[in-house]
């Protein structure tokens, strides 16, 4: 229920409106201004942005426009409503040369680089995935958040597969397939240190951090169900270089940013994720040389160390089993050659 101080009018223009943000406060919500809990959601907004849309009226809670001083409670539903529709929905089609390396009439299959943003949003609208796969194929379907194709999707700065759905039929049995857990993905990592077991499985709650917003973290204990989702992720090492292992991911679960917070979270960083912190020396030696290395290797490869390699999952229509790989893409594989050779000449 919302205080009548804090209110400032019905939201009664709802059909005018577009909804760029929505949240529902989760059940452990503790009350907290609604200006401090959309900064900790909203990538790249400032206190000043979100102040000035509240004091617009753009903030609505339980379908009324609040004040910045609201305070969020649990369950309550925050949205962000604006006069335009959020930018990424004025989808453009680009002609952008897409490495595409299957395509039937009901999924499409491609090879994304490193760099390349799957859809358009904050501060990327245009130039995306998306961009370039409605100039290739028209009237793709719309998932829940109104994607087209879309049913799931690989950061930024990762290389590798991912299938798009070009038919309503091909959309609902690939969620259910990502839903169900069925689906086969296979990722490259090369992470900081030497990972001592051969293989092993890490569970943990997956869920915003609750002091770096641009960051997820793993929860546990009694509040893991409250303040996280769950997440299954298995390795295997492929190879162990000195300071960095090469390693072999299976995803169970698909949460944001997945194999880079279970990763930190048993120690080790995927290799130059700045996002977590993988963009400093976190193992090795202090000798000037040493960083000139690794320096060289950050150069080699300025992203974070992961490919999604190997896609499979139950064509939505023939229903038989398909599966597709991926070669480590220059970048990754120059830096990994770099590592075993002076894994080698350490040894030497």
């Amino acid at each position: 229920m919302i205080e009548e101080s804090d209110s400032i009018e019905p939201l009664d223009l709802q059909d005018e409106l577009h909804e760029h943000y929505r949240f529902v406060a989760d059940k452990g919500q503790q009350p907290l201004r609604v200006d401090k809990f959309l900064m900790n959601r909203i990538e790249h907004a400032t206190r000043n942005k979100i102040q000035k849309a509240a004091k617009e009226g753009h903030i609505y809670v339980n379908e009324q426009s609040v004040k910045s001083n609201y305070k969020v409670k649990a369950k309550d539903v925050i949205r962000v409503l604006f006069a335009h529709p959020p930018h990424e929905f004025l989808l453009v089609p680009q002609e952008i040369d897409l490495d595409i390396v299957y395509e039937d009439d009901s999924v499409v299959v491609v090879n994304k680089p490193a760099g390349m943003v799957v859809h358009p949003g904050h501060g990327n609208y245009k130039d995306t995935l998306i961009n370039g796969l409605i100039f290739h194929i028209e009237n793709l379907p719309e998932n829940q958040n109104n994607r087209p194709g879309l049913v799931h999707r690989i950061d930024k700065d990762t290389s590798g597969l991912l299938v798009v759905a070009k038919t309503e039929q091909a959309m609902t049995h690939l969620a259910q397939q990502f839903f169900e857990k069925t689906t086969q993905r296979e990722y490259i990592a090369l992470v900081w240190g030497n990972v001592e077991e051969d293989r092993g499985t890490i569970e943990g709650h997956i869920g915003r951090h609750p002091k770096n917003r641009l960051q997820n973290t793993v929860f546990e204990g009694d509040d893991a169900d409250i303040k996280g989702k769950p997440a299954v992720t298995h390795y295997q090492v492929i190879e162990r270089l000195g300071y960095v292992t090469l390693v072999r991911c299976i995803l169970e679960t698909g949460r944001t940013h997945q194999i880079r917070v279970h990763m930190k979270h048993i120690g080790h960083t995927l290799f130059n994720d700045e996002r977590y912190g993988g963009n400093e020396i976190l193992k090795g030696t202090h000798f000037t040389k040493y960083k000139q290395f690794v320096d060289n290797c950050f150069k080699i490869l300025p992203r974070q160390a992961l490919h999604a390699k190997t896609l499979g999952f139950i064509h939505p229509k023939t229903k038989e089993s398909i599966y597709f790989e991926s070669p480590i893409p220059q970048d990754m594989e120059a830096a990994i050659e770099k590592w075993r050779n002076y894994a080698k000449s350490s040894q030497a």
